[in-house]
């Protein structure tokens, strides 16, 4: 029973994330214009995405993916405190001691979205709680996306990702 649950929570979660996708382009397009910076064309994709997020969430309020991709979308868009806000209630709405699976990857979004908004202590906090348990969050995905760039050259930061470092 609970091995459905936690599956149907993932796909769930999946196809929150994956309803999001411009109609214009990938589920990249709005991280690849803000990395192009092309500002203008980042703002208004990550607009019409919270748009899109907000009216899933108000349907469902219990869908911890809407409620994460809502809170990706404000922190990118400088809604610092409802990002927070959303990222924190998608953590609760799914924690890691109900979902093994989902939990650590909304933890590791949650950091991402401290990242965004200032604030690094709580991002390394909430890394270092994502990376703790077998997760999404590996050694290349924290070397190589650019999600993670407001946190390089933080040597907390450099030792997570050194703790994930293949071992010969």
């Amino acid at each position: 029973m609970r091995r459905n649950a936690s599956y149907r929570h993932s796909k769930q979660l999946c196809c929150t994330l994956r309803k999001h996708r411009s109609h214009r382009g990938t589920e990249i397009e709005r991280p690849a214009a803000r990395l192009r910076h092309d500002e203008a064309a980042a703002q208004q994709a990550f607009a019409q995405a919270r748009d899109e997020t907000a009216r899933l969430s108000e349907q469902a309020p219990e869908n911890a993916g809407a409620v994460c991709v809502l809170a990706l979308a404000d922190a990118m868009l400088g809604r610092k405190d409802e990002a927070i806000r959303e990222g924190r209630r998608a953590v609760e709405l799914l924690p890691i001691n109900k979902d093994a699976l989902n939990g650590p990857l909304l933890v590791g979004f949650l950091a991402i979205i401290y990242a965004w908004t200032g604030e690094q202590d709580l991002a390394l906090e909430q890394l270092e709680i994502a990376t703790g348990v077998p997760s999404f969050w590996s050694y290349g995905n924290l070397s190589l996306h650019p999600y993670w760039d407001p946190l390089r050259g933080d040597p907390r930061f450099d030792q997570i990702v050194a703790r994930l470092a293949p071992k010969d």
